[in-house]
Parts: structure tokens; C-alpha cells; sequence
């Protein structure tokens, strides 16, 4: 048991620069708080003392501000940070080196009995207010940005964004650790943008070489047909052209 304990206090000390000493994690960490007054809870339940462990809950919801409901089953060294208005649901299963922070929902999506809480695999970390729902998988080392919504399985060492989440693999790079860096996200909305004034910027740069070679010849521009718009859905002739081959696709 203080083992354990002791792990947990590590795990906020190398999570949190703020916590410079122990002292300081046991007296103001209300997230570390939740995670032992849970494994209280969670004995109480697994025992068949359910509506003590639920009554026993919404006390240390009083007083931390985070709702961890007893059946939720957590793993080692799991951390939030600040923590008001947490909320993890019955069957949420989380894994070993999770991160958590302020307003995150771990919750499901209707009435339906059995597994319906996602599963967090480990070293997963899940950003400012964002919500996991349903009986879904987020893979070992993904990071959920802040204010996400995912509603279906991730696979391990992605990043999700957006609302539905959207899943920018990184590739070439595993997450052994655990990467807090949550802030640091792609929007692939704006790479979307990004990608077509690339493309548009190349056939303007196309059509104007077309004209001044025109001019030299002693020929007037001609006008381009109205088809010739479908041209920005031809990524293959531009890549001839000009060496790119990028898709818009996202």
C-alpha cells in the first residue's frame, strides 16, 4: 500500500511542475485525493456494498469537485490535474500512466446496461474539457486535445482534435512515455485550407506563364472555360507539373 502511495506522489511530481515537494502534493492535489477515496470506494463495490460506495462517492465529489463513480476501474499512477469537473463513469477502464485534466467527461451515450464507459489504454492523455463517450478504445499513447469529443476506437500513439474527433496519426513515432504536451496539436481543418491555396496558388502561377507565353506569340489570351475550374480536382496533372504530389484529404 505505500508503495503505491508512493508511486502516486511520484507521478504528480514528474507530471506537474508545480509540485515541488511532497508536502505540497498530499495537501493540495485534490485529484490525487479522488484516486484514494476511489479505491475505497471501488473495494466497497466489488465487496457488494454499493450503495455505500456510492454515497461514500459523492462525498469526495463534495469535496474534491470530481466524480469518480466506484465501479470505475483505474490503474497505477493515474493522475488529474486540477481536476473540478471530472467525471468518470461506472465502467470506464483506465490503464497504467493516465492523464487527466480539468472538465474531462469519460461518460456514455445512453441506457444501455454493460460496458458502455470507454477504455484508456496507458500513457494516455486527454486534454482540458474534452469528452471520451460510449464503449470505445483509445490507444496506448494517443493524446485527446482539449475540447474534443471521441465517439469511436482510436488506434495507439494518434492524436485526436475536433469536434467528432478527428485522428492525425503520428507516424514514425511511438509514444513509450507519457507525452503531456497536449497543446501541441495538429488542426487538420486548417491544413486542409493550407493544402488547397498550395494548389491554388500553383495554377494561377500555371495560368499566367499560359498568358505571357500567349503575349510573345502574338496571340491574345484566351479566356479559360468555365471547365477548366475542374482542373483543382485533378491533383495528378499539377503534381506532374510541378513535382508535388499532395492530397487535400483529411
Amino acid at each position: 500500500m505505500f508503495q503505491r502511495v508512493k508511486q502516486d506522489i511520484q507521478a504528480v511530481k514528474e507530471r506537474d511542475p508545480a509540485a515541488v515537494t511532497t508536502w505540497s502534493v498530499l495537501l493540495n492535489y485534490p485529484g490525487l485525493h479522488a484516486v484514494w477515496w476511489h479505491r475505497q470506494h471501488h473495494w466497497l463495490w466489488k465487496h457488494g456494498r454499493k450503495g455505500l460506495a456510492r454515497w461514500w462517492s459523492q462525498v469526495a465529489r463534495f469535496c474534491t469537485g470530481i466524480e469518480i463513480h466506484p465501479g470505475a476501474t483505474i490503474g497505477e499512477r493515474f493522475f488529474i490535474d486540477h481536476g473540478m469537473g471530472v467525471v468518470v463513469g461506472e465502467t470506464t477502464v483506465i490503464g497504467n500512466d493516465v492523464t487527466l485534466y480539468q472538465g474531462v467527461t469519460l461518460g456514455g451515450t445512453g441506457k444501455e446496461r454493460g460496458k458502455r464507459h470507454p477504455t484508456l489504454e496507458d500513457c494516455v492523455v486527454v486534454g482540458v474539457g474534452a469528452a471520451v463517450l460510449g464503449d470505445i478504445t483509445i490507444g496506448r499513447g494517443t493524446r485527446v486535445g482539449g475540447g474534443a469529443v471521441v465517439v469511436n476506437d482510436v488506434p495507439p500513439n494518434c492524436t485526436v482534435v475536433g469536434i467528432p474527433g478527428r485522428v492525425v496519426v503520428r507516424e514514425g513515432r511511438k509514444i513509450d512515455a507519457v507525452d503531456l504536451h497536449h497543446e501541441d496539436l495538429p488542426d487538420p481543418v486548417v491544413e486542409m485550407f493550407r493544402c488547397m491555396q498550395r494548389r491554388i496558388d500553383r495554377l494561377e502561377a500555371r495560368l499566367a506563364s499560359d498568358e505571357a507565353a500567349a503575349i510573345e506569340y502574338g496571340e491574345p489570351p484566351v479566356p479559360a472555360a468555365p471547365a477548366a475550374v475542374s482542373e483543382v480536382g485533378r491533383p495528378d496533372e499539377d503534381a506532374a507539373e510541378t513535382g508535388e504530389g499532395e492530397s487535400c484529404a483529411y
